[in-house]
């Protein structure tokens, strides 16, 4: 059976035997009283969904079940079929649309049928109940029901679906572990930690939770006042700090105290000192320096290195080269998951010179317990935390727009401008065309650019609302694609990203003449970087894209686009 036909041969839902399932209509009722509480509309009105998808499925397909709401619709596929929640063959995907899927779990082949609010017209109860226009207690309950009942599933539409490979397949907890801050067994694919110690927990504190957890010590780890210090080892960097001046190792690891040592201690405020009495266990526990040095070995991918070996028990990474850092996010919040392991750095995107110290990593406790340290250590997944993605050196070329300075009514200063943050990030402008306001125009001067070997394309004005804003219509003609046009960027909203095969496209809206920096000096290092930007990209510019408009511009040392 062609599912494609099947659905697309006919454009209406024909009338129903009032039945639903193995049930007639009262039967079904009474079940959902049973299984749901009350016989809700929505599970009246998904026995008929449920019932109007499966006749369009081939006889005898084993299918899987997708509802794509978490109201009601499940229940009906629940009592209706074998596919639950509980066994995985239900899956919620919780889009807030009242449809539902059924697909042969082995192809993904299958029917999606949802309610079509243009089918809603002839049916006013069932309409002002789904669009929620009257309070609960207003509406007429036997009229909505018996909407229904006349209905069916005649006010839903159906289409031939594809399931995505990764919704089809059976669910796996994968490995179980326990979580170290609470003891509960949970998936290890959750994270280092359990998902109600990483906050989406529906309970409020509880009482034993605060409870102060102090880290355990080695045992051979002994505390010794300063007057027993010489001759001791100093089993890890101590700091001292001058308030505003300075801050630093005042001894090293493995400093051996002299007897003019004990008054410096004092000065640091140290009373009391770790010293190592040989038998701490080697398997068991990992010193602060071999933790930051791991961490920040396997962290450390293209365009870095370490600064140097640990320094008060942190290690810290350098760019070996220009670029833009690249940040895993998601891996970094696992392993900030992690009990006592930190790591911090700059935000990801940033643009970064060779030498700039971007990031720093560590063990927050003195010894690291080897179940943390090899938590840790997993959840980088033998991956580079970090890549510093090197800015290529662009051929650009320039197109000026606007018929008041094509005309000369004013002098161009955009050519300026824009020139000097290309070559601020090592690439050149190659040519420079200066056009009017016309559609067909800036389409040809496009086009030129590309013919000439620009790789990338910076267009200036013509972004705006006004009817002689015609240069994102002219890039059209000229071929462009994957258009975004828009960003959440004050100022430079009026953005537009582009590209014409392997040529991208930047439009820079007029504000840029204004103001030092606009959404222009976010995405461009980006692009130089090989980046393709998304609409998903663009709007995570939101928090952090407002510039502050200082009378002396700082940018990138300021928050904006941060």
């Amino acid at each position: 059976m062609n599912l494609e036909a099947a659905v697309t041969s006919k454009t209406d839902i024909p009338a129903h035997d009032d039945c639903i399932g193995s049930y007639t209509y009262e039967e079904f009722f009474e079940a959902a009283r049973r299984f749901h509480g009350y016989p809700a509309p929505g599970l009246m009105l998904g026995g008929y969904m449920m019932e109007e998808a499966r006749k369009h499925l081939p006889e005898g397909t084993i299918f899987d079940a997708v509802s794509e709401t978490s109201w009601c619709l499940p229940d009906a596929v629940q009592m209706l079929t074998f596919c639950s929640v509980g066994n995985g063959w239900l899956k919620i995907k919780n889009l807030g649309v009242y449809a539902l899927s059924l697909y042969d779990k082995y192809t993904g082949k299958g029917i999606r049928i949802r309610v079509d609010p243009v089918k809603l017209e002839d049916w006013p109860e069932v309409k002002s109940w789904f669009y929620k226009l009257k309070p609960k207690k207003e509406q007429d309950t036997e009229r909505l029901q018996s909407e229904i009942r006349q209905a069916g599933a005649s006010f839903c539409s159906l289409e031939a679906i594809q399931m995505k490979p990764e919704v089809m397949g059976h669910r796996s907890k994968g490995g179980i572990t326990t979580c170290p801050l609470c003891g509960d067994a949970y998936p290890g694919s959750f994270g280092a930690i359990c998902r109600t110690c990483q906050g989406e927990g529906p309970y409020l504190e509880k009482e034993s939770s605060r409870e102060l957890k102090v880290e355990n010590l080695p045992h051979g780890l002994k505390s010794v006042p300063i007057s027993e210090a010489v001759g001791k080892t100093a089993v890890h960097d101590m700091t001292r700090i001058v308030p505003g001046k300075s801050k630093g190792p005042e001894f090293f690891k493995d400093h051996n105290f002299s007897a003019g040592d004990v008054c410096r201690l004092q000065l640091i405020g140290k009373n009391h000192i770790y010293v190592d009495e040989g038998d701490i266990p080697d398997g068991e526990w990992v010193h602060e320096n071999e933790v930051a040095e791991t961490f920040g070995r396997i962290m450390a991918g293209e365009g870095i290195t370490q600064a140097g070996p640990p320094r008060e028990g942190k290690v810290t990474l350098v760019a070996e080269q220009d670029g833009i850092l690249v940040t895993d996010l998601e891996m970094m919040t696992h392993f900030n998951f992690v009990p006592n392991v930190m790591v911090a750095a700059r935000k990801s995107g940033s643009l970064v010179k060779k030498g700039t110290r971007f990031a720093g990593t560590r063990a927050i406790p003195l010894y690291l317990s080897r179940n943390n340290f090899s938590q840790a250590v997993s959840s980088l997944n033998g991956e580079p935390l970090f890549k510093i993605a090197p800015l290529r050196k662009a051929k650009v070329g320039l197109l000026i727009t606007g018929d008041e300075v094509f005309n000369g009514l004013i002098e161009d200063k955009f050519e300026a401008i824009i020139t000097a943050k290309v070559q601020a990030l090592g690439s050149e402008i190659v040519r420079t065309v200066i056009g009017p306001d016309s559609r067909d125009l800036i389409r040809d001067a496009a086009k030129s650019l590309m013919d000439e070997g620009c790789d990338l394309i910076i267009t200036t004005a013509g972004m705006s609302v006004d009817p002689d804003d015609v240069t994102r219509h002219g890039l059209v003609d000229a071929g462009v694609t994957d258009l975004l046009y828009g960003a959440p960027v004050l100022p430079g909203t009026m953005l537009l990203l582009a590209r014409a095969g392997d040529v991208q496209v930047i439009g820079v809206p007029a504000c840029a003449l204004f103001f030092k920096s606009t959404s222009l000096d976010l995405v461009l290092p980006r692009v130089l970087a090989g980046q393709t930007l998304t609409r998903k990209d663009l709007t995570a510019f939101a928090d952090g894209g407002y510039c502050m408009e200082c009378k002396t511009c700082t940018f990138p040392k300021c928050p904006f686009g941060k």
